[in-house]
C-alpha cells in the first residue's frame, strides 16, 4: 500500500560515487581529450552571461554561467534559479519540500507554469500528490552546474508543458578542472560536505563522480532535522561534433517541517496568554521524506548534414509529505494533519534534428523535434494524526502520457532582420483508476497546436529589438479530468480540460550602446484561459477564471573592469482575473541588485539585495502581503599562499540585517487547537533570521 513506509536505498549509489571520486583523486591525468563541457568552457572564458547582441531571440532569454553562480550565496539549492532575472525563490515549509517560485505575477505554487530541467531531465511532476508541476530542486548540486539556459514566455517551440511563464534548463558539467572537497559549517546545526572529481579513461571518455551529505536543524523551535544524501556518476565521450554521455543520480532526504502559522497568534500570543514565537510550530510532527533515482543518456552529432541530438531517461520518485495548514478546523479532536504520498516511475525520450538550407533564396536554419514523457504514478491523500494513518480521502493510479512534436525555422530576411517561425503540437492521454471511487475513474485525452513567432531587428548602435508572440499551455492534474464526485463531500463536480492554453506577447530591446553596460527591457503580456488548480490538500479541483498578466522587466549588467560586476534586475507586474478581481499571491514587484568584486588580491566579495514586493492576498485586495527586503553577503579568500594548493575560505551571511520578513503569506480559514470557533486571517511562514556559514574548499 502507498501509505506504508517507502523503501529507500541510497547507500549503494552513494558509496559507488564516493569510490569514483576517490579513484579520480588518485588517477586524474593531463589527457587533452576534448569533452563537450570542456569545449563549451573554452568558448565562454571570462563571461558570466551569454546575453550579448546577436545571441538570443528575445530580450528575456539568456544563459547564466557557472562563474556567476559562484559569486553569490544560496540558502537552498533551488535558489540558483534566482539568477534568472525577475525570479524569486522562497519556502513555506521544511527544506526537504519543493520551493515556492515567483515570476511574472505568478506564485508558481512549487513550479506550475515554469518548466525546469536538470541534466536534460524534467523536474516538474504532473498530477503530483501535492501540486501540479511540483518542482523539487533539492537534489541539485550547485557546484556541478555548468550553465542555466533560461527563457520566458510561450514563444519557443522547443518547450511545451508548464513553460507559459518561462523555462530553465540547468546543464551539468561533465568534466572538472580538478578534484575538490568542500566542507560547510553554519549556525543552527548546519553542516554540508561535498566531494567531486573527474578523470580521463583509456577509452577516451571522462568519468565524473560527486557525493553530498547535509544536515540542518534551522532556526525553528522544533528542529528541522533535515538529513540529505546525494550522489552522481556520469560518463562522457567525444566532442561537440559527436559523442555521447550517461548519468546516474541518487537523492534521499527526510525532515521535520514548521509550516505557516497565523500572524495573529504571533502578535497576540496563545489563547491562554503564553507567547507564540515566529519560529514556533502548531504541529511538531509535520514533515516528510523523499527520494529520486534516475538514469539518463544522450547522443549527439554535428556535421555537414545537420545537427542531431537524441536523449532518454528513466526515473523512480517517492514522496511522503505530512502537513497541517488549518490546525483543527476539520477534525478538532485529532487535528487536521494529512499526508500526501506519491510513488511514480517516469521515463521519456527526446530527439531533434536541425539543418541549414535556403528558403526562397534566403539563408535559413530549421529544426524538428519529438518529445515523449510517460508517468506511471500512485498518488494518495490520507488523514493522519502525528503521522499515523487515521483515514483515506483518495488513492489513484494515474497513467499519463504526453507527446510533443515541433518544427521551427530561423530565416534571415535582410542583414538587419531575422525571424523565427515555429509550430508545436502537444497531445496528452490520461488514465485514472480511482481505487476508492469508481465514479472518479476514467480515460480522457486532449491536444493543442501552438504557433510561435519571433522577429529580431538590428543591431543599430549596438542595440537590437525583439517582437515575440506565441501560444503555450500547461496540463491539468489527471484526476481533475475524470472526476465526477468530490472525494470529501460526495458532491458532484465538473470535469476539467486536460490542457489549458495561454497566449503571450512581448516587445523588447537589448543594448550595449554604453561601454561595459548591457541592458535589456521587456514589455510583456500573458493571457491564460483559466487559473484552475488541483488542490492536493483537498483532493479536488479549485475552479478559477481566465486571467491577464502584464508587466515590464529591466535587467542590467555593468562590468567596468575585470574585477567588478553589478547586476540589477527589476520587474513590475499587473495581474488580474478577467472579471477585474485580483489574483491572490500575485506580487506586484520583485528585484535583485548584486555587486561583486573578484580577485582583488586573494579576496572576493558580493552583496545582494533581494526584494519580494507586496501583493493582494484576496480577490478584492482588502488584505495585502507585506514586502520582503533582505541582504546576503559573501566574502571569500584564496588560500594558495597558505596551503600551497588551490583552496578558498568563504563566509556567507544570509539576511545580513536580520530583517523580520516572511517567505510567504496567505489568507484562509483555520481554527486553533482547543478553540470553539474558526477565524479567517493571514498566515505566514517567516524568512530565516540572520545566519552565517563558513565553507572551506580545497582542490587536489
Amino acid at each position: 500500500m502507498l501509505h506504508a513506509p517507502f523503501r529507500r536505498r541510497p547507500l549503494a549509489a552513494f558509496l559507488f560515487a564516493a569510490w569514483a571520486g576517490h579513484v579520480a583523486a588518485q588517477s586524474a591525468s593531463n589527457d587533452d581529450t576534448l569533452t563537450v563541457a570542456a569545449a563549451q568552457q573554452i568558448e565562454v572564458i571570462g563571461r558570466h552571461y551569454d546575453n550579448a547582441i546577436g545571441m538570443s531571440d528575445a530580450a528575456s532569454q539568456g544563459t547564466i554561467r557557472a562563474e556567476l553562480l559562484r559569486s553569490r550565496p544560496a540558502l537552498r539549492p533551488g535558489e540558483v534559479l534566482e539568477f534568472v532575472p525577475g525570479l524569486i525563490v522562497t519556502q513555506h515549509s521544511g527544506d526537504g519540500k519543493a520551493n515556492q517560485y515567483f515570476l511574472r505575477g505568478f506564485n508558481l505554487d512549487h513550479g506550475t507554469d515554469f518548466a525546469t530541467t536538470v541534466a536534460g531531465m524534467p523536474v516538474n511532476m504532473p498530477s503530483h500528490a501535492h501540486g501540479q508541476g511540483y518542482t523539487d530542486l533539492n537534489f541539485l548540486l550547485p557546484e556541478l552546474v555548468d550553465r542555466i539556459d533560461y527563457r520566458k514566455g510561450p514563444y519557443f517551440a522547443t518547450h511545451g508543458d508548464f513553460a507559459s511563464a518561462g523555462a530553465a534548463d540547468i546543464v551539468y558539467k561533465t568534466r572538472l578542472d580538478a578534484p575538490f572537497a568542500q566542507l560547510t559549517l553554519g549556525e543552527n546545526g548546519y553542516a554540508r560536505a561535498v566531494g567531486a572529481a573527474s578523470f580521463d579513461l583509456s577509452t577516451g571518455g571522462t568519468l565524473l563522480g560527486a557525493v553530498e551529505t547535509m544536515v540542518n536543524d534551522g532556526p525553528w523551535t522544533v528542529p528541522e532535522g533535515l538529513r540529505r544524501n546525494n550522489a552522481l556518476l556520469s560518463y562522457a565521450q567525444g566532442s561537440r561534433q559527436g559523442g555521447w554521455s550517461a548519468s546516474l543520480m541518487a537523492y534521499d532526504a527526510r525532515w521535520t517541517a514548521t509550516d505557516q502559522v497565523p500572524q495573529s497568534l504571533i502578535d497576540q500570543g496563545r489563547p491562554d496568554g503564553t507567547p507564540f514565537g515566529r519560529f514556533d510550530s502548531l504541529d511538531p510532527t509535520d514533515g516528510g521524506s523523499t527520494s529520486r533515482y534516475s538514469l539518463s543518456g544522450e547522443w549527439h552529432r554535428r556535421g555537414d548534414e545537420g545537427d542531431t541530438q537524441v536523449s532518454a531517461y528513466a526515473m523512480r520518485y517517492r514522496l511522503k509529505l505530512f502537513s497541517n495548514f488549518t490546525y483543527a478546523l476539520e477534525r478538532p479532536d485529532t487535528g487536521d494533519q494529512f499526508s500526501q504520498q506519491d510513488a511514480r516511475t517516469v521515463w521519456g525520450f527526446k530527439a531533434s534534428h536541425g539543418f541549414s538550407h535556403t528558403l526562397a533564396g534566403l539563408d535559413a536554419f530549421s529544426e524538428f523535434g519529438l518529445q515523449l514523457r510517460h508517468d506511471d504514478a500512485t498518488v494518495g491523500l490520507f488523514g493522519t494524526e502525528r503521522r499515523a494513518l487515521i483515514g483515506t480521502t483518495r488513492v489513484d493510479d494515474v497513467q499519463e502520457t504526453m507527446v510533443g512534436v515541433y518544427g521551427q525555422t530561423q530565416l534571415t530576411l535582410t542583414p538587419w532582420l531575422r525571424s523565427v517561425i515555429g509550430l508545436r503540437g502537444d497531445h496528452v492521454r490520461f488514465h485514472v483508476d480511482s481505487l476508492g471511487s469508481a465514479a472518479n475513474s476514467g480515460r480522457t485525452s486532449d491536444q493543442q497546436l501552438s504557433p510561435k513567432l519571433s522577429l529580431i531587428a538590428g543591431p543599430w548602435a549596438r542595440t537590437e529589438f525583439f517582437f515575440n508572440a506565441g501560444r503555450g499551455l500547461h496540463s491539468n492534474d489527471a484526476r481533475g479530468t475524470t472526476a465526477t464526485v468530490d472525494p470529501k463531500t460526495g458532491d458532484p463536480v465538473d470535469k476539467v480540460p486536460g490542457l489549458v492554453a495561454s497566449r503571450g506577447i512581448e516587445f523588447g530591446l537589448r543594448t550595449e550602446a554604453i561601454k561595459d553596460l548591457q541592458s535589456s527591457v521587456a514589455l510583456w503580456q500573458l493571457k491564460s484561459d483559466s487559473e484552475l488548480v488541483y488542490v492536493g490538500d483537498a483532493g479536488a479541483t479549485e475552479a478559477s477564471g481566465a486571467s491577464t498578466r502584464r508587466g515590464i522587466e529591466w535587467n542590467n549588467r555593468w562590468t567596468p573592469g575585470e574585477h567588478f560586476l553589478l547586476d540589477a534586475d527589476l520587474a513590475w507586474t499587473h495581474a488580474r482575473f478577467d472579471n477585474a478581481d485580483r489574483i491572490p499571491n500575485a506580487v506586484d514587484s520583485v528585484a535583485s541588485v548584486a555587486a561583486a568584486v573578484r580577485n582583488i588580491g586573494p579576496w572576493s566579495a558580493s552583496l545582494q539585495w533581494r526584494w519580494l514586493g507586496p501583493g493582494a492576498l484576496v480577490e478584492d485586495n482588502s488584505v495585502r502581503s507585506s514586502p520582503s527586503s533582505t541582504f546576503n553577503l559573501r566574502i571569500s579568500r584564496a588560500l594558495r599562499d597558505w596551503l600551497q594548493r588551490d583552496a578558498e575560505l568563504t563566509l556567507d551571511v544570509f539576511n545580513l540585517l536580520d530583517a523580520k520578513v516572511d517567505d510567504i503569506q496567505y489568507v484562509y480559514e483555520y481554527r486553533l487547537p482547543g478553540q470553539p470557533t474558526s477565524e479567517t486571517g493571514k498566515v505566514i511562514h517567516p524568512a530565516e533570521p540572520r545566519s552565517a556559514r563558513l565553507t572551506l574548499r580545497v582542490a587536489f
